[in-house]
């Protein structure tokens, strides 16, 4: 599964469930504006690297000690409904199989308790359907508890955010590297927030801003991403691989939208792409690739750092979330 700080819920492929439990979870039902209230809810979510469709189900979600009773999760590439063309009319990539995902599902875990909030207020293109019939889909509002939910939010205790604890790495990567996923921030002794850590506020959706070489840009911090994702010409580049001769040494000021809070300046490097993946390691923490109009802070910045992702409205100390720590 794939640890994911950018997005939110559980989303696991059918093909990893197998047709037997597939069949035995639950549909959800509920869709606020389906005239019959029966008809089975199903979802296009999008990400930065593409889509993925399939019905929501109702499931127990077990992680490490944890548990998230009868949580609404995505079933991905199911066949059950036929995909609204809406959905890959973008020209994203198609992430229904574990091939082109390249897990067997997401963990979403990043700020809010509900994957898409403002889609209990109105319809929005290309995200939650309700299907009366295998080959009719439309979209839909769906009342927020029967939204797709972060599990952790789910939590009957430790669940006001999360804590990725990465080790560094070398310049060349490695071939493995093991962390921590730590749940709860402040709820016991092992996840305390230092009152020396960086404090990042963020919107509703996520995002801060990030200014790079004088550049005021949206950041994101995104543990799903395995590259920093920026725009800068004079960096070379082979595809969307940067490709400096030499390491660069380079850094950005990370801040509020808002304008609250102190901004941090983070270093990082990024090494030529096309020779890191060369050596066929698969942890590195100085991959860098071309982005227009953002900046991604992605599973790079998480190497050899405490990284403290703290949900909407949990109070931590004197910080109220969302915030990014570390």
């Amino acid at each position: 599964m794939l640890l994911d700080t950018g997005s939110v819920g559980v989303r696991v492929m059918a093909s990893a469930l197998g047709s037997t439990l597939a069949s035995r979870l639950p549909a959800q039902t509920g869709a606020s504006n389906d005239p019959t209230g029966g008809a089975p809810i199903a979802q296009c979510a999008t990400f930065m690297g593409g889509y993925t469709w399939g019905s929501i189900k109702r499931a127990d979600v077990t992680i490490g000690g944890k548990a998230a009773g009868n949580l609404p999760v995505q079933v991905i590439g199911d066949g059950a409904y036929a995909m609204p063309a809406e959905c890959n009319s973008r020209g994203m990539i198609d992430l229904n199989t574990a091939a082109a995902l390249g897990a067997n599902g997401v963990i979403g875990i990043g700020h809010t308790a509900r994957d898409y909030p403002l889609a209990a207020r109105q319809v929005l293109s290309a995200t939650y359907y309700y299907c009366p019939t295998t080959g009719s889909c439309t979209g839909t509002r769906v009342p927020l508890d029967t939204q797709v939910m972060n599990p952790v939010a789910d939590f009957t205790s430790d669940n006001n955010g999360t804590i990725i604890r990465l080790p560094a790495l070398p310049a060349d990567g490695l071939t493995t590297a093991t962390g921590e996923l730590v749940f709860g921030v402040g709820t016991r002794q092992n996840n305390a927030l230092p009152s020396t850590a960086n404090i990042v506020p963020v919107d509703q959706n996520g995002f801060f801003t990030t200014v790079y070489k004088g550049i005021t840009l949206t950041g994101v911090f995104d543990s799903g991403t395995n590259v920093y994702y920026f725009p800068d010409g004079t960096i070379p580049y082979a595809g969307v691989w940067y490709t400096p001769s030499s390491p660069l040494s380079l850094s950005a000021v990370l801040k509020a939208t808002s304008g609250v809070g102190t901004p941090v300046t983070v270093p990082f490097s990024v090494g030529n792409g096309l020779s890191l993946r060369a050596n066929l390691n698969a942890a590195y923490d100085n991959l860098g690739a071309r982005l227009s109009g953002g900046f991604m802070w992605g599973l790079p910045f998480f190497f050899g750092r405490n990284v403290y992702t703290v949900l909407e409205g949990a109070k931590i100390g004197t910080q109220t979330g969302p915030f990014v720590a570390f």
